[in-house]
């Protein structure tokens, strides 16, 4: 214990304990406290004036009597905090007050406004065998009512006699304050003159209830003759007063002499003492009968036809709702919310509620009217109809203030809808129920009579919030489920202190809302900034158990409620462990749906009634046997999911039997209606609620939605929820964002990648080209080995590169990475895939490359051979025509002579017979390994000689296109073409040596040209296909390949456009040539735009160029940085310094540069400066000879890496398409389990017809797969099978139903537009196609395709 700071404490902690309805707040009026309690901050002291009421003078000895503790209080809240604090008052069994003292003691307040909130059940004697009750505000029942007072000589305690009155087969509770209890002996200071009042009621068990009627007590605190006028208004409004007395004084003598008029019975309560005899039984004369007051009584088509039709009877319905004008209740109600001040409007609303519940129907009629649909139910022949119609007007017997804000939210969806404007009033509304929202009021999420959500009016009610807030609302969502009547609102309203409805009488179905603002000192700690209570009805209600909807009717609610929170409180009761197992079954549901989309709520089961101190130690067998339950109805649940990999109740979400499971003792101390509220009650309650903030604020991983993303969230469920979207698929707007900015994530990521290991790649092949000629071939091998391994180790570098990018992406907060948790797995092995793909592609790359070095090395040798030996018969030549002066055209026929004799034995390289060399090796490969029986064997009925065909066929064409490559390599390896090459210069150089001119500058412009050119080309090209892409993908265009789903989104938008029937057939049946297709035109097309081709060769060519030209400067000096000496000799010291500057930007062949530098006699400094001369004239020649459009295409496909292929990988995925109509799977990385995508199409669109008629099937395979249709294939051997089943046969498909009907206009319209043309293409007949697909308009279509992709 601690000692109070100060007495502006006490009635904080009064008044926080009383909130909590714990009913030792009135011990918090003692010197000291738990510790505990001193720990809670104190807030908002400013609401209420108490230093008035704790000054020094008023408990001089720091003493405090509870009564001056709860007076204080009073007079300092307003109106309805004063109901709120009478209404736990009264559900503590506490006396209330009725007469509240203010200022000189002769003034005082009627608290009739306080107790209107007070509603209370009791059962009358004569209703005891009908098991009937009554329910009624306690200010408008009928009951009589009796005083006590005392005079001033008095030793008896009234309060005292009281609690023992009405505690007559009862626990024992102080109901009144008296001198025996703490605090109650000190003086009262503020109390004198408050009169209480308390109810007797009765239970209708007569062995146990005192009175068979109920009846109310007033007690008034001191002698009457301090209070006179509140005992004068006693004894006026009084059936009986009883005044409690030791013997009369004179004062009191002539006021209790004074009512000799008023016909009523005045009793005395006199403590007998010795010689007071006499004086008793005279003051026993002087009383008077008074008359009894009482206080005053408040006053059979297709599926796609069907639901076509079912479009237009909602389409009529709107439109006659739309005829109907506002009633002037409804306006004059909404005329008092939007006028005056915020007091007046909660006035206005409590007086109407009050109103509203005095004008029910009485509570004998709603008893009959229960107890016939009990009887109902209860029957073996239950009548349905019956039972709807009682249940209809039960419903219908209530009226409250949620159905004029239901009615004030369809006048506004109306209003909307229509397009009318929506000024004045209709547009203030939103901001009028968002302002009831935070001031506490609960907000209708779900009219459970309709079972609907007004999405329109909730939205625009949530976003005015959202602005009032400034944005800030971030929102944690807390929803308790139950059984009915196990005490759901009753928990929450304990919790936090709110004020949900309890036990109001009225049949309300539904989920409420309520907000409560988080502090700002802990908004930091719980990161949010409201905490949102949903309410809901109680599941498994007896009203609804017997219709047809009532199980579906409970598991929506429970999805809808479960899967907006991000906490579950299981609410459930142990006396019924039947109903128990059935709440657990549906909520199971629920989350095994939520884990499905990547939501895991939180769950608490709280076991309520649990009132032994060893509960919790007792009851770990029956947790055992919970959890053991759980996971057999999670098994059951995830076999009705499909989904049998989930085992056990924690394979779907973080539960801990010890830590999850709270039992919670009975909230009533005794048998109601007069037993108490249990102090363990409160204190669990409280312990439950401290346990869940610690944990909100320990749990950092949430991440608690704005606003606007719940609206979205809540949206998405809800279409859900109707469409029964679970078992295979979640269509949510923030799933499919978080998927799809996960996907464009992780394609750049992948790009990257593979960049990265194509420029280690490419810096590897150079090595390996730039080996010595003289070089073995084994020093080749082990060469193209290590790039092998150091390749491997940088693949393996980038793949952990990737997966850490992945990893720190599931990091992140605000992207909603929680939703998409389930398809980690799938991206990291997408990672592993990639990097074995990219690892085989390197490899293969690589012994290409050594395959063609080795080739390569072969045929240089050869050409070295006859170079030698061309350049000895040209020397000889020149020695041979030194001694004799011949013109130019002489030399020329004796240099073409000595050519021809020369090159006559040079042999060309022979043609070999590619397809024998074809059949040879695959009769060579054929039976090395055993033989399996592969799926494709026995999918299809081909027989033997299709096969055969199919094989030869295919064989021929290659056999053709390996011819074509073959001539192409010996095109370009043959020597005798080789020499024919350098005939040109061998000419020019016996000339040139003949006639002993200056060569330099010519010598310099063939080395570049023949050189240095190829060398800069194959550079330029070899960047140019990773440049392409880069430069695509960081255009303007880069949206149409950052997912698979925006791609498909741009292509059928493009189609739509262009309106050409070819191209829609090409894009269905040959989805993969037609995707292929449209990316190379779309590379083309954007090459040829404003140079950029150009641009992006030219920006390498200026690399090259600027390395070329620093690399000449470096050649040209020696070690030392001197330049080399001015001979010939040093231009091979230049030639070999400059390849070695440039080893690891171009490949120089070594034979092209003796050819061109043959005989040269030139010094080392002029054929430098004549390159720098011939470089520059270089770059100018290649920007001349740059592409034009003309020419782009063959550049794409020539480049080693293909732009369009590249892109092509990013975006078409594993390329599979769904069975029935052909759509393409839009799934993101390579390893996925499942298929899907964003949109279906008319089956008849994927060829799919009636076997029977011929005609193209118009239903769309969504549809069909939760109808109870059939289909039958090749692969169904022509057998018919259920479309619900077809995961029979494709089991990696994932075939949600539509999101909207409106999301497959696209292909509605594409269908209805060409369906002549589709069935003469397919030799099918037209479709039958819906009128209503005939008035889908392209604008429409284009909608849906928007809306199908969330594009905005």
């Amino acid at each position: 214990h601690i000692q109070f700071e100060s007495l502006e404490k006490i009635p904080w902690c009064f008044l926080r304990k009383l909130l909590k309805i714990n009913a030792e707040c009135r011990n918090c009026t003692q010197l000291s406290i738990y510790e505990e309690e001193e720990k809670e901050e104190e807030e908002n002291n400013d609401l209420f004036d108490l230093d008035l009421y704790t000054a020094d003078g008023w408990a001089t000895d720091n003493k405090v009597n509870p009564l001056d503790v709860i007076v204080a209080l009073f007079l300092c809240a307003d109106s309805f905090l004063r109901q709120e604090m009478a209404l736990k008052m009264s559900m503590c069994q506490f006396a209330v007050p009725l007469l509240l003292p203010y200022g000189n003691k002769s003034q005082c307040t009627l608290m009739l406004w306080a107790l209107r909130d007070i509603v209370k059940e009791w059962r009358p004697h004569d209703l005891s065998e009908s098991r009937g009750f009554v329910e009624k505000s306690i200010v408008q029942a009928n009951m009589p009512l009796y005083s006590f007072v005392r005079l001033k000589n008095c030793s008896l305690s009234k309060s005292q006699c009281l609690n023992h009155v009405l505690n007559l087969g009862q626990n024992f509770h102080n109901i009144f304050t008296h001198r025996d209890m703490k605090g109650g002996a000190v003086t009262k200071t503020l109390a004198t003159g408050l009169v209480e009042i308390c109810w007797y009621l009765p239970s209708g068990t007569e062995n146990l209830d005192i009175f068979p009627e109920p009846v109310a007590f007033t007690n008034l605190r001191g002698e009457i003759c301090e209070s006179l006028a509140q005992f004068k208004f006693l004894f006026e409004v009084s059936t009986a007063t009883y005044v409690f007395l030791d013997k009369v004084e004179e004062n009191e003598h002539k006021i209790l002499t004074s009512l000799q008029d008023v016909k009523s019975k005045l009793f005395l309560v006199v403590n007998r003492k010795e010689g007071n005899d006499r004086e008793d039984m005279m003051s026993v004369k002087t009383m008077l009968e008074m008359e009894e007051c009482r206080m005053k009584k408040c006053s059979d088509h297709g599926l796609e036809q069907y639901k076509s039709q079912l479009q237009a009877e909602k389409e009529k319905i709107r439109n006659e709702q739309r005829k109907h004008k506002v009633s002037r209740d409804m306006e004059s109600f909404i005329e008092h919310l939007s006028g005056g001040d915020k007091e007046r409007r909660n006035f206005f609303l409590k007086w109407m509620k009050l109103k509203l519940n005095a004008h029910l129907e009485s509570a004998i009629q709603l008893f009959l009217m229960r107890n016939k649909l009990k009887e109902q139910c209860n029957k073996n022949e239950k009548d349905v109809k019956l039972i709807a119609e009682l249940d209809q007007a039960l419903l219908d017997s209530s009226l409250g203030i949620e159905h004029y804000m239901r009615e004030m939210a369809l006048i506004y969806e109306f209003s909307i809808r229509s397009s009318t404007k929506t000024a004045g009033e209709i547009s203030c509304l939103p901001a009028i129920a968002a302002e009831m929202l935070l001031d506490g009021y609960p907000f209708e999420l779900l009219d459970g009579d309709a079972s609907n959500i007004p999405e329109r009016w909730v939205t625009a009610v949530l976003m005015e919030l959202h602005k009032k807030v400034g944005g800030k609302s971030r929102l944690l969502v807390l929803t308790v489920l139950g059984v009915q009547s196990t005490g759901k609102s009753t928990l929450l309203n304990t919790m936090f202190g709110v004020q949900f409805p309890v036990s109001s009488g009225r049949c309300t179905r539904g989920a409420y809302m309520l907000l409560l603002k988080v502090g700002e000192d802990m908004q930091s700690d719980m990161d949010c900034d409201f905490i949102v209570l949903i309410d809901t009805e109680g599941l498994k209600s007896p009203r609804l158990a017997q219709l047809e909807d009532s199980y579906e009717h409970d598991n929506q609610l429970a999805t809808f409620v479960i899967g907006l929170s991000e906490v579950t409180i299981i609410n459930v009761s142990m006396e019924n462990s039947t109903e128990m197992k059935d709440i657990l079954q549906i909520a199971t549901h629920a989350f095994l749906r939520m884990k499905e989309i990547g939501k895991k709520p939180v769950c608490h089961i709280v076991h309520q009634n649990v009132a032994a101190v060893s509960a919790h130690a007792k009851n770990i067998t029956e947790r055992t046997q919970l959890l053991d339950q759980l996971n057999e109805m999670t098994q059951i649940a995830a076999e009705m999911e499909k989904q049998p990999h989930i085992k056990a109740f924690t394979d779907v979400l973080d539960y801990d039997i010890d830590k999850n499971n709270w039992n919670i003792p009975g909230l009533w101390h005794g048998t109601p209606p007069m037993a108490a509220v249990n102090t363990g009650y409160s204190e669990a309650v409280a312990n439950f609620k401290n346990n869940f903030l610690e944990k909100v604020k320990g749990d950092r991983r949430n991440e608690y939605s704005q606003i606007p993303e719940f609206l979205k969230w809540m949206s998405s469920l809800w279409k859900a929820v109707k469409f029964e979207n679970f078992i295979f698929s979640f269509r949510n707007t923030l799933v499919a964002n978080a998927y799809d900015n996960l996907c464009k994530e992780f394609n750049q990521w992948g790009w990257e990648f593979k960049r990265a290991i194509l420029k280690y790649q490419d810096a590897a092949v150079l090595e390996i080209n730039n080996t010595d000629n003289e070089s073995e071939l084994q020093h080749l091998s082990d060469l193209v080995k290590l790039k092998k391994s150091e390749v491997s180790k940088e693949i393996e570098a980038q793949q952990t590169l990737m997966k850490n990018k992945l990893q720190d992406y599931y990091k992140r907060r605000n992207i909603h990475v929680h939703l998409i948790e389930k398809y980690k797995t799938e991206f990291f092995n997408s990672i592993i895939s990639s990097a074995n793909e990219i690892q085989h592609s390197v490899n293969k790359n690589l012994d290409c490359v050594f395959e063609l070095r080795r080739s390569s090395k072969e045929a240089q040798e050869i050409h070295r051979k006859h170079r030698q030996m061309i350049e000895e018969q040209v020397m000889k030549l020149l020695h041979d025509c030194k001694g004799s002066t011949l013109s130019d055209e002489e030399l020329k026929d004796e240099f073409e002579k000595m050519w021809t004799k020369t090159t006559e034995n040079v042999m060309s390289l022979k043609e070999q017979n590619i397809s024998e060399n074809i059949i040879k090796q695959y009769l060579q490969e054929i039976g090395k390994c055993a033989f399996e029986a592969r799926t494709e064997h026995i999918k299809h009925n081909h027989n033997i000689k299709f096969e055969i065909d199919l094989k030869l066929h295919i064989c021929g064409i290659a056999s053709r296109e390996f011819l074509k490559m073959h001539k192409k390599f010996l095109s370009d390896n043959d020597p005798k073409t080789q020499l024919e090459k350098y005939k040109t210069q061998y000419l020019s150089d016996f000339l040139d040596l003949y006639r002993q001119r200056d060569h330099c500058q010519r010598k310099a412009t063939e080395f570049v040209q023949s050189c240095i050119k190829p060398a800069v080309e194959e550079y330029i090209n070899r960047s140019l296909g990773v440049d392409i892409v880069d430069e695509i993908l960081t255009s303007g265009h880069s949206a149409h390949y950052s997912s698979r789903s925006f791609f498909q989104y741009n292509i059928q938008k493009e189609l739509l456009q262009q309106e050409d029937f070819n191209s829609f057939v090409k894009y269905i049946g040959k989805y993969e040539i037609y995707v292929k297709d449209w990316i190379f035109h779309h590379i083309v097309q954007k090459m040829s735009e404003n140079k950029t081709l150009y641009n992006l060769k030219n920006k390498s060519l200026q690399v090259i160029v600027h390395k070329i030209t620093e690399a000449l400067e470096q050649a040209s000096k020696g070690e030392d940085g001197i330049l080399l000496p001015d001979n010939t000799e040093s231009i091979n010291e230049l030639m070999k310094n400059m390849r070695k500057y440039l080893l690891k930007d171009i490949s120089i062949s070594v034979e092209a540069e003796k050819s061109t530098l043959f005989q040269i006699q030139s010094t080392c400094h002029p054929f430098t400066n004549s390159l720098k001369i011939s470089i520059d004239g270089l770059e100018k020649q290649l920007q001349e000879e740059f592409p034009t459009s003309e020419k782009i295409m063959k550049t794409l496909n020539k480049l080693p890496v293909k732009p369009q292929d590249e892109l092509f990988k990013r975006i078409f995925g594993c390329g599979q398409q769904c069975p029935f109509c052909k759509v393409p799977c839009e799934a993101g990385g390579k390893e996925h389990r499942q298929h899907h995508a964003a949109v279906h199409r008319p089956q008849g669109l994927g060829e799919y017809r009636n076997i029977d008629t011929q005609e193209l099937v118009e239903v769309l395979c969504t549809t069909d797969v939760y109808g109870q249709q059939t289909f039958r294939n090749t692969d169904t051997k022509w057998e018919p099978h259920p479309y619900k089943d077809y995961t029979t046969y494709y089991p990696n498909w994932r075939i949600p139903p539509d999101p909207t009907i409106e999301a497959s206009d696209y292909w509605k319209y594409v269908l209805n537009k060409y369906n002549d043309r589709f069935a003469q293409e397919y030799k099918a007949k037209p479709a039958v196609v819906p009128e209503a697909w005939k008035r889908i308009t392209k604008e429409q279509a284009l909608k849906g395709l928007k809306d199908a992709f969330n594009m905005k």
